[in-house]
């Protein structure tokens, strides 16, 4: 299944791209996050090829406005962000994704994380994780067990309270930050120790990243209960969450 989802993600990354650098219409969905054709467009090939690659499996696409999918929430069914990080593409900062991510069980099993601008991906499913840029071979990933100095991806200035009291309580650690799901990508890959999100997020925002961190070692937790995210979810919303590479950091951190 793996390299069909990591064909149709390249092939949803080039038609973001067509808009990429253009005059856009940019519109405001209920919840005031933008939307733009590059979503729609990415969307609408998305669910084609899946539904063709594999009509018997339900999608849940962020941009589906109805989400009226008939599907049992402890089957199987793919949840997908065709454009993850609308703002960064606006802003044309390159640090956006398309996601699209197989839950089974509640439980994300495999995911693709594709950065149209640079053409890298990252992907994983029961046989571990690997990142690879367009016609490369891939190449396998895991976290990171230590480092001389914590690694927190973070934003200084639009962090939540928690985050801002985490960075305070460790002024040496080193600050991340980067757009869309390649803050939990940083995390898979060994790049850095911890990503602390104390603002809801949506299923289509970490299914296939929670996929990608924890075939490459880490975890993804529910905060502060910590315990593991699930999916399927009424209206698809996560709380805080927290992932890190190592587990044993939490003892650490004291959160």
């Amino acid at each position: 299944m793996l390299p069909t989802l990591r064909q149709i993600a390249e092939a949803a990354g080039r038609e973001i791209l067509k808009f990429y650098g253009r005059q856009l219409t940019v519109d405001a969905k209920a919840d005031d996050s933008p939307l733009t054709q590059a979503d729609l467009a990415s969307h609408r090939f998305i669910l084609r090829e899946l539904s063709t690659a594999f009509p018997d499996i339900p999608v849940v696409s962020e941009e589906d406005e109805s989400r009226s999918v008939d599907f049992d929430p402890d089957g199987t069914f793919f949840v997908v962000d065709p454009l993850d990080g609308t703002k960064e593409f606006i802003k044309q900062t390159g640090s956006f994704t398309v996601n699209i991510g197989l839950v089974q069980d509640r439980s994300p099993i495999a995911g693709i994380v594709h950065v149209p601008v640079s053409g890298k991906t990252y992907a994983a499913d029961e046989s571990g994780a690997w990142k690879a840029g367009l016609g490369e071979t891939p190449e396998s990933i895991e976290v990171s067990s230590s480092a001389d100095r914590l690694r927190i991806v973070a934003s200084r200035d639009h962090a939540g309270p928690e985050v801002k009291a985490l960075l305070e309580r460790f002024p040496d650690a080193e600050c991340l930050s980067i757009g869309s799901s390649l803050k939990f990508c940083l995390v898979a890959e060994g790049k850095a120790d911890l990503y602390l999100r104390d603002v809801p997020t949506m299923e289509w925002d970490t299914a296939a990243a929670q996929a990608i961190v924890e075939s490459a070692g880490g975890k993804v937790l529910t905060h502060p209960e910590h315990r593991p995210l699930t999916y399927g979810k009424t209206e698809y919303r996560n709380g805080s969450l927290l992932t890190l590479g190592d587990h044993s950091l939490l003892k650490q951190l004291g959160v």
